[in-house]
């Protein structure tokens, strides 16, 4: 009686491989929709970010915190560009800058600091900046979101 080898089949190491594909194809998909929710939340976050600087330096222009070189006429109290928000200003009676921001996100939908920006002139749906103040930001992504929403009305 000759002993058998030990090891697996061809047919066994096939079916194996067919078995570990199906499930991969299943998986990928789902590991891709996953990527771009998450990528999604830090839209929202990126985006809650930006619009709660510029509403906060809204309120201190409104309180008379802010004023001087910083408020110009016509900006109706809006930051002039999303970078003073990161420089900082001097508030009235301090000698201390105020910053907004520590630096301005990242989209993680173009993965650049870069963002679509309204003043408070224009309509909502503008995709033109008319440089007079900063209103409002959204994304330049062009992509359409899990939702079937483009990312830029967001």
């Amino acid at each position: 009686m000759s002993e058998r080898a030990k090891g697996y089949t061809y047919l066994e190491l096939l079916a194996t491989a067919g078995i570990l594909l199906i499930l991969a194809s299943a998986i990928m998909p789902l590991a891709r929709v996953t990527r771009t929710r998450q990528k999604e939340i830090e839209l929202r976050r990126a985006l809650r970010t930006l619009r709660t600087a510029i509403d906060d330096f809204k309120k201190d222009v409104d309180a008379g915190r802010i004023g001087g070189t910083y408020v110009r006429l016509g900006a109706e109290g809006y930051p002039e560009e999303l970078e003073l928000l990161v420089e900082g200003v001097n508030p009235v009676g301090k000698t201390t800058k105020k910053k907004f921001l520590r630096r301005i996100p990242i989209d993680p939908m173009t993965g650049k600091a870069e963002w679509g920006m309204r003043c408070y002139q224009d309509k909502p749906d503008s995709t033109s900046w008319c440089r007079e103040n900063v209103y409002d930001v959204y994304s330049l992504a062009t992509a359409k979101a899990l939702d079937g929403s483009k990312y830029q009305d967001w």
